[in-house]
């Protein structure tokens, strides 16, 4: 986590670390981390990622989520995936998702607990649901 918090240091829109690994941010069991996600601008993906290196990917595309820019960093002990311009499918359209709180939580950045919860519903998938009730 450190590691991300240094990389986003120069970062100059919000960014916020999302799904189990917010949870675990924000006390909770999050029945396993097996990445961190993070989002971000997409100006910020340009501006700090690919300078280092961090370049965005072309993956499967996926039933439920969408990125605009995505990259895959395995510069940590557990997988980081960065994303921007990310947005879930939702009634038949693909709705961003852009969170509207962001509290710090030792240099990172997670939405409100009660933001995150409905976000994670939003997802609907079954470790979703089980992080959103951890919560």
């Amino acid at each position: 986590m450190e590691r991300v918090a240094a990389i986003l240091a120069d970062a100059q829109d919000h960014w916020w670390i999302i799904g189990s690994a917010a949870v675990w941010l924000h006390g909770s069991d999050p029945g396993g981390i097996a990445d961190i996600d993070v989002l971000l601008s997409e100006a910020d993906a340009e501006r700090v990622l690919e300078p280092r290196g961090i370049l965005p990917v072309m993956k499967d595309p996926h039933p439920l989520f969408h990125s605009r820019w995505f990259a895959h960093w395995d510069g940590t002990p557990v997988p980081v995936e960065f994303m921007a311009g990310f947005a879930v499918m939702e009634e038949g359209q693909w709705t961003p998702i852009a969170p509207q709180t962001r509290e710090a939580k030792g240099g990172l950045f997670v939405p409100s607990r009660s933001e995150l919860k409905a976000m994670l519903h939003r997802f609907g998938r079954g470790k979703d649901l089980q992080r959103a009730a951890a919560l």
